[in-house]
């Protein structure tokens, strides 16, 4: 029998900018549920500020963050750097559509994951598992 006093890894969960496709999310969501993670879900229409923001609120030991329009370059260095303004050591997940030419640069930057379409759900849980802050 495992240790039920464990604390579950939380994971904040949020989509930048304008981006309406909330499918992939919500199938990330329920897949870190279904392996034991507690998961806020902020939704769509997201700024860098809101999303550090919730995690000053949630003090989670990963954020997801997902955009499918391409702004990924502009709004994950923000979050990034409002995180590091307050001094907050969170690793940032990301996944959407992120073209392969721009991973090397949010890996630098400590954007870590960069999932695309049709990356397998254990890739994503196994990810989150090995950056979280509660390895």
């Amino acid at each position: 029998m495992g240790n039920n006093t464990e604390k579950k890894i939380k994971v904040l969960l949020g989509i930048l900018s304008t981006d309406i496709h909330t499918r992939a999310s919500l199938v990330i969501a329920q897949a870190l549920r279904d392996a034991g993670m507690e998961v806020v879900f902020l939704g769509f229409g997201l700024t860098p500020e809101m999303i550090v923001n919730a995690a000053e609120e949630e003090d989670p030991d990963v954020i997801g963050l997902s955009t499918h329009e391409g702004f990924h370059l502009q709004l994950f260095p923000k979050v990034i750097s409002k995180l590091a303004e307050k001094k907050m050591d969170i690793p940032v997940v990301a996944g959407g559509s992120i073209q392969e030419k721009d991973k090397p640069f949010l890996e630098s930057i400590g954007v870590t994951g960069n999932f695309g379409p049709g990356t397998p759900l254990n890739t994503v849980i196994d990810h989150i598992k090995s950056v979280s802050r509660k390895k």
